[in-house]
């Protein structure tokens, strides 16, 4: 699959090559939909937490004796049946994160960056570098581009004065190609990649 790079001017630099091993292949929801679910599964904190009986502050003394009353056989006030008690059945600390196979994941990855291939999603830019650092600049370049709402990576290394000039662009995320995953690419509209990140992802999935 051949592709034509541009500079983020907007001007013709070349064209490169894709694999079709990475970029043609045809996508599968089920295998995007696992590598996303595991991704979201395994970002949640798991924090969320009730108090359980043993973690009430309130005495354990039994409520009052146990026959003579005419009511029930009560114990403990810190049980769930009475206002202020414990929580039955709650959240309580836990690791929300799931298992996907490695190779599965490689295989999501690969399908994530075919489906943009296949829809008109991918560009390819020679490098991510803006003069001076200047948002307004960058943000006529990505005008020029057509790009509002976009996933850039880069090599292995973003430079510093793109990486500030973008920060301050809405929907517009960068990353090294260290940090490419499948949510982040399916959740903005455009793929955008350096000459870098295509020779570090044929290099990866070599």
């Amino acid at each position: 699959m051949e592709v034509k790079i541009t500079s983020l001017d907007g001007k013709a630099a070349g064209s490169v090559t894709l694999s079709d091993a990475i970029f043609g292949l045809e996508p599968r929801p089920d295998i995007l939909q696992r590598c996303v679910k595991w991704q979201l599964a395994k970002r949640q904190r798991g924090t969320h937490k009730i108090k359980l009986k043993g973690e009430i502050n309130r005495t354990g003394k039994k409520m009052y004796r146990q026959k003579g009353t005419g009511s029930a056989r009560h114990g403990s006030a810190r049980v769930n049946i009475f206002r202020g008690g414990a929580k039955m059945f709650g959240p309580v600390v836990r690791s929300h994160a799931i298992d996907l196979p490695k190779k599965v994941r490689a295989l999501a990855l690969k399908h994530a960056l075919s489906a943009k291939a296949k829809d008109g999603g991918l560009i390819v830019i020679d490098k991510a570098s803006v003069k001076d650092g200047k948002t307004k600049v960058l943000w006529k370049n990505f005008e020029k581009l057509e790009i509002t709402n976009a996933l850039i990576i880069d090599g292995a290394e973003i430079e510093a004065s793109f990486k500030k000039a973008a920060a301050n662009i809405p929907n517009i995320d960068v990353l090294p190609i260290a940090g490419i995953n499948v949510y982040d690419i399916l959740r903005r509209g455009k793929l955008v990649l350096t000459k870098a990140a295509i020779d570090a992802l044929e290099a990866r999935f070599k």
